[in-house]
């Protein structure tokens, strides 16, 4: 059986890869195995598990998770909290919604209407007249204020803050040349010596160590990657090939002896115990029952005429005794039903 399916080109391929493909696959291979081969038979467990013992749980859990926590609540939703709820609506209807309609109709919409009556008829034309006068004071404060204030700031802004302003910002930008010029500096000074300390012999350390030796793990961490997966795949098919063979095991051990049991020598038997035992019990059980509803209706035939003969004795015939003479017509019915009791009688 090849470990790869699908060869790799050899070319780019240096003699180290090549020397540690081959062990690590192997040594993987007898290190996963067993884990595959124990792994596949937890999964065949779990899922048998959970169709016979967790799924049938989890619905009978479901079911009295419905019955304690959902229909309970439903019905108190429904039987309680829905007619208590149109109750308390009602109630909030008559109590408060009518009271407030009535409120609002008929003493806050008068008393609306005559407040604004008297905004409009008396505090807007007084309103007018106090902004005219504000007005008034305003453009006179206005025009003091300008030539008391503004126009004084004005001249002071101009001739004396400008150039004293202009002054301290030469004075300024020349000493933020002069530190940054100095800080240029110390900051080219700095560079240069952590290039030459920490950068260089780092990039040196990276060059001539550390990429190598990062190479060789990264082939050995691939080779370890692809070997495992091969050999996952590989103990799959060798743990498809146990099971299977375990299985025919378990059929030809198990299985096919039980069933050669349950055609060969349960069911002839069976058979025989059916023809020999069962048909006659059953024909038995027939027959005792037919003679059981036979004497049961001779019993009832019996007790009928009986009947009949214990009403003659006390009531007589019930029939006229000139009619019995007449041709064409019937005999009584006690006499007819007597002699079916008598037939039944002789033939029984």
């Amino acid at each position: 059986m090849d470990l790869d399916k699908a060869p790799e080109p050899a070319g780019g391929e240096g003699c180290l890869v090549v020397a540690i493909r081959l062990p690590v696959r192997i040594v993987v291979l007898v290190l996963v195995v067993p884990v595959r081969m124990v792994w596949d038979a937890l999964v065949v467990v779990g899922r048998f598990l959970g169709d016979t013992v967790f799924r049938p749980v989890g619905r009978a859990a479901l079911w009295v998770g419905r019955a304690v926590f959902v229909w309970p609540f439903v019905a108190l939703w429904r039987h309680v909290l829905v007619p208590l709820g149109a109750a308390l609506r009602w109630l909030g209807t008559v109590l408060l919604v009518v009271p407030a309609v009535a409120l609002y109709r008929w003493v806050l919409t008068p008393l609306g209407h005559a407040a604004m009556w008297f905004h409009r008829r008396v505090l807007t034309p007084v309103g007018h007249g106090l902004a005219v006068c504000a007005a008034a004071v305003g453009n006179a404060l206005l025009w003091l204020g300008r030539g008391l204030v503004v126009v004084p700031s004005v001249w002071l802004y101009r001739w004396v803050l400008t150039p004293v302003g202009h002054a301290l910002m030469w004075c300024g930008r020349g000493l933020v040349s002069l530190g940054a010029l100095l800080v240029t500096g110390i900051c080219t000074a700095l560079y240069w010596t952590a290039r030459v300390l920490v950068v260089l012999p780092a990039l040196a350390v990276w060059r001539w160590v550390l990429a190598p030796v990062g190479r060789v793990l990264g082939v050995v961490a691939r080779e370890l990657g692809a070997a495992f997966g091969y050999a996952w795949r590989v103990a799959g098919y060798v743990s498809l090939a146990v099971g299977r063979a375990l299985a025919a095991l378990f059929r030809w051990t198990v299985v096919e002896p039980a069933r050669w049991v349950y055609r060969s020598v349960l069911t002839p038997v069976g058979h025989v115990v059916r023809a020999a035992v069962l048909r006659p019990v059953a024909e038995a059980a027939r027959s005792v029952g037919r003679v059981t509803r036979r004497t049961l209706r001779s019993v009832g035939v019996t007790a009928r005429q009986v009947r009949s003969d214990v009403r003659r004795a006390l009531l007589g015939d019930p029939r006229r005794p000139g009619a019995q003479g007449v041709q064409g017509v019937k005999k009584p019915a006690a006499a007819s039903d007597d002699r079916d009791d008598r037939f039944l009688l002789t033939k029984r």
